[in-house]
């Protein structure tokens, strides 16, 4: 008879325990993502700014309607740039470039990649070093998260170029 109960309660704090967790696996499952436009006008060796706002398929971290109260230390784990149209635009005609995320309002911005000599022929595709000395909780709890994108030039583009800039989140299960 007794053990009904003690299976039901282990079971209750084994689910409602595992949230945590849970909601800490989703919001590190789906990356931000910021199409960047680099216009064929911008010049070659002069320090460039392009300006998208994030979106996630999970963007949902604010805390009224969902477990983002149970999740805490949101930092960035991976960072990539990959060109979408032209789909073959050759990334090493960037120089270098950073990577920053902000509040829709474009205050309390931090920086979240970085790559300092790209090679002339990375290809379409390359992987950003990043920086995950902040935690991004305020911000991604924010209705609109804006990324931009601070660049410097090694080859002028014919037409205007699309970039996607992919940030893979991470966080802790909050106690």
């Amino acid at each position: 008879m007794m053990r009904k109960p003690v299976v039901l309660l282990l079971a209750a704090l084994l689910f409602f325990g595992s949230c945590a967790m849970l909601q800490s696996v989703v919001k590190g499952t789906f990356p931000y993502t910021a199409n960047i436009v680099i216009p064929h006008s911008a010049r070659v060796d002069e320090a460039q700014t392009a300006i998208s706002t994030g979106n996630s398929f999970d963007q949902d971290f604010t805390k009224d309607g969902n477990n983002a109260s149970r999740i805490s230390e949101v930092r960035i784990v991976s960072a990539k740039l990959q060109s979408s149209d032209p789909s073959d635009y050759n990334i090493g005609n960037i120089a270098s470039l950073r990577v920053y995320m902000a509040k829709n309002d474009g205050s309390d911005e931090v920086m979240v990649a970085i790559r300092k000599d790209i090679a002339a022929n990375s290809g379409n595709s390359i992987t950003l070093d990043i920086d995950n000395s902040h935690f991004l909780d305020a911000l991604v709890r924010q209705p609109g998260v804006r990324i931009r994108m601070v660049y410097r030039l090694r080859k002028a583009a014919d037409t205007d170029v699309s970039l996607k800039v992919s940030l893979g989140i991470g966080s802790t299960p909050a106690n």
